[in-house]
């Protein structure tokens, strides 16, 4: 079975249209601005206007209020939402879109009883416990710590980049893998080659 890719934090058009014609599956939207790679709704319009068929795109929040989740999703025409903050299970599934949680992976979180809380989700995203930072931090975490059964497809992500891909997939079996920082020159700034080269990473874990 192929693993999915998601590229995040995408800014330009041009680094959307790279991952696209690269082969990714999604691209990664944010709408907290904190951000470094924060968009606004209408930039985020434009990006997903010239995406070509069949490209999902995620919007990326951190406990927001619902009023922006709706005016975001509506002005970009997003598919997919992406809740990174403490969001309760019933915030996340009041609207129209399907979801995906992010948690935070570190010893002594239940990943299990995190999934089984967010039944209603799509798919549960597995990231890098950094304090005070929700994402995007360029930091793995243990593998190990996941569990090898599921009840949600797993969305792997925290670290990735060209050189570990692989090794994660091998281990991991993720449903999908999310990068953002590991495809960058800088923030918010992908880089074709970078792409290229993880894409090809995924790629090649299949075959083993």
């Amino acid at each position: 079975m192929p693993t999915r890719i998601k590229i995040c934090g995408i800014t330009r058009i041009e680094d959307a249209l790279a991952a696209a014609h690269l082969g990714t599956d999604a691209i990664g939207l944010v709408f907290w601005p904190q951000s470094a790679r924060s968009i606004t709704p209408a930039r985020a319009r434009e990006i997903v206007a010239a995406l070509p068929p069949f490209i999902s795109s995620v919007g990326v929040y951190v406990d927001p209020e619902a009023e922006w989740v709706e005016e975001t999703a509506a002005v970009a025409g997003l598919n997919l939402l992406q809740f990174h903050g403490d969001e309760s299970p019933e915030f996340c599934s009041q609207f129209s879109l399907p979801y995906i949680k992010a948690v935070r992976v570190r010893a002594g979180v239940d990943l299990l009883q995190y999934a089984t809380r967010y039944s209603s989700a799509r798919g549960l995203l597995l990231d890098s416990y950094v304090d005070g930072t929700p994402g995007g931090t360029g930091d793995a975490f243990n593998w190990s710590l996941i569990p090898q059964r599921m009840p949600l497809p797993l969305i792997l992500s925290g670290g990735l980049h060209p050189g570990n891909v692989m090794a994660a997939i091998k281990q991991v079996q993720p449903w999908a893998v999310d990068v953002s920082s590991g495809v960058e020159v800088a923030k918010g700034i992908k880089d074709a080659e970078k792409i290229a080269a993880f894409m090809q990473g995924v790629r090649n874990s299949e075959s083993l």
